[in-house]
């Protein structure tokens, strides 16, 4: 079985919600919002159909974050409500879903997570790289990691970042789309670093959190991560990181065995060596099959196709080819154990 555990829907009532929220959407919101399949489940089962019948998807909302919207709260009880009715009409089709949470309101996001687990079966809660412009992870977030620590269940972790982003400063906008082909691995990238240096793993060992497109840049820049940071603090002339990197040793540790902890997926659409690159850092047991669908140019088809050509190319075993396309997820979400509750 291939279950591909990071692909983009909008249920019908929340594309519905969200257009009247937001009518008039530009750049990555006009992006999403020109694909069928996104929305039209004949035009994405049809994509389906041709990767066999043991094909599955994992479903998320798209881009934009829920928080950007001037009714979050509603619009992930929405999200989450339409996304639970088609695992259940469609578990032929669908795994399971990430529910979404309106991250600008922590409160209202710890019930929306134990809404969305506790009675719709959510398999995790999808959050963004950052909240408005704020870091993901401070002491006001902490909760909901503490919550999903005691779930024992995964945050899928998308990046976020627009054109409003400028590349250099006094510039009004990001030129030629760099906001995302390199300011989202960027986003991903900081995201981690202040998870790891924040303390996420010490605070709750075993955190499980799915980095989108193969954590970032973090595989391909492993000697900045290493040996880099084994030398933190020496740059830095107004604030200092020597407790902060001494901490690490104390534990027999370097900051970059911390970003190993994060398990990562495989959605580089097609780049066979990056996703070598990928393998080689975080090992077969931490990443997790995920194509992004139905974002490449032919609607839904192209990132599941070149991702599968991709994984069947690696230099695997076949355990291990199995525990990507499947067995990694269903572990992390503890699907056989859940399963096994509702037969009972």
């Amino acid at each position: 079985m291939k279950i591909d555990a990071f692909t983009h829907i909008f249920p019908r009532g929340y594309w519905e919600r969200m257009l009247r929220a937001l009518p008039d959407g530009r750049d990555m919101h006009k992006r999403v919002r020109a694909i069928p399949s996104i929305v039209e489940l004949d035009a994405r089962f049809r994509i389906m159909d041709g990767f066999g019948d043991d094909y599955r998807q994992v479903l998320t909302i798209g881009s934009p974050p829920i928080e950007v919207f001037n009714c979050p709260v509603e619009l992930a009880r929405v999200a989450n409500d339409g996304m639970a009715e088609l695992v259940a009409r469609y578990p032929e089709r669908f795994a399971g879903f990430a529910a979404s949470l309106p991250m600008n309101d922590i409160d209202a996001s710890l019930d929306e997570a134990r809404r969305a687990i506790g009675e719709l079966g959510a398999l995790g809660v999808q959050v963004f790289t950052n909240i408005n412009g704020r870091p993901l992870y401070t002491r006001d977030t902490l909760p909901l990691f503490d919550v999903m620590a005691r779930y024992d269940l995964p945050v899928w972790m998308h990046p976020a970042r627009g054109a409003e982003v400028a590349d250099y400063r006094g510039e009004r906008k990001s030129h030629y789309e760099i906001w995302w082909t390199l300011g989202w691995p960027y986003e991903t990238s900081v995201a981690m670093a202040h998870l790891v240096f924040g303390g996420l793993f010490d605070r709750h060992p075993g955190f499980k959190l799915i980095t989108h497109h193969m954590g970032g840049m973090i595989p391909y820049f492993a000697g900045r991560v290493g040996p880099g940071w084994d030398q933190l603090g020496t740059r830095t002339s107004d604030e200092d990181y020597g407790p902060l990197l001494k901490s690490f040793k104390l534990k027999g540790k370097r900051p970059i065995d911390e970003f190993r902890n994060f398990y990562a997926d495989t959605a580089l659409f097609g780049a066979y060596e990056a996703t070598k690159c990928g393998l080689a850092f975080f090992g077969p047991e931490k990443i997790v099959f995920a194509s992004d669908a139905p974002f490449d140019p032919e609607g839904g088809r192209m990132y599941i196709r070149e991702t599968i050509a991709v994984i069947e190319r690696l230099e695997l075993a076949s355990s291990e080819k199995e525990s990507i396309y499947c067995g990694n997820l269903r572990r992390l979400c503890r699907m056989d154990e859940r399963e096994a509750a509702c037969r009972a």
